[in-house]
């Protein structure tokens, strides 16, 4: 039997999960493996969407839609870090590549070939094909219970990215709008 004294006969203290994430579980049966995995796959996604929109990029001919898809680039990225130091607090390892699901794996390839051809309508369709994916992903671990923290973070993000999927839409939105005028005005 164990004795809750150390040597001195004083009462050893019980080790309590970090301040900042009072209702952290640790425990050495990996009860956490569930929301790691999880994380794990929003990981996996965000790194997905990095380089998915660092492509775009290279495929986009206005100078700001092409930084602000830099920009969205760089925030998968960040999004990477605070999900892999979550991970990391609970006992985890993260997640350090990107996904090769056969949906997101098709959803770039799309992307390539839309870039390679010069179709700046079909880069948008993919980007917001691979937004929907991401949503997706998101909700599905929001609906999880979650501790307060990790709740606030994946919010967050989920947040951005449903605003960076109706920015991507509303590109699409109008380069169809101007294609289809362009077309109207020409006879075809």
């Amino acid at each position: 039997m164990m004795n809750n004294m150390n040597e001195f006969g004083m009462p050893i203290a019980t080790p309590q999960p970090p301040d900042y994430a009072p209702e952290l579980i640790r425990d050495p049966l990996n009860q956490n493996e569930e929301l790691i995995s999880s994380l794990n796959g929003l990981i996996e996604t965000c790194r997905d969407g990095q380089e998915g929109f660092k492509q775009a990029a290279e495929g986009i001919k206005s100078a700001d839609i092409k930084k602000e898809f830099y920009q969205y680039s760089q925030q998968r990225a960040d999004f990477v870090g605070d999900l892999q130091d979550i991970v990391r607090t609970l006992g985890g390892d993260p997640e350090n590549a990107g996904s090769l699901s056969a949906s997101l794996h098709r959803g770039w390839m799309n992307l390539k070939a839309a870039i390679t051809g010069d179709d700046e309508a079909a880069i948008y369709n993919e980007c917001e094909r691979s937004e929907d994916v991401a949503k997706a992903e998101y909700q599905t671990v929001l609906e999880q219970e979650l501790p307060a923290y990790i709740q606030q973070t994946v919010q967050s993000q989920y947040s951005a990215i449903l605003a960076t999927h109706d920015r991507v839409k509303a590109l699409r939105d109008n380069t169809a709008a101007r294609e289809s005028s362009s077309t109207a005005r020409s006879g075809f």
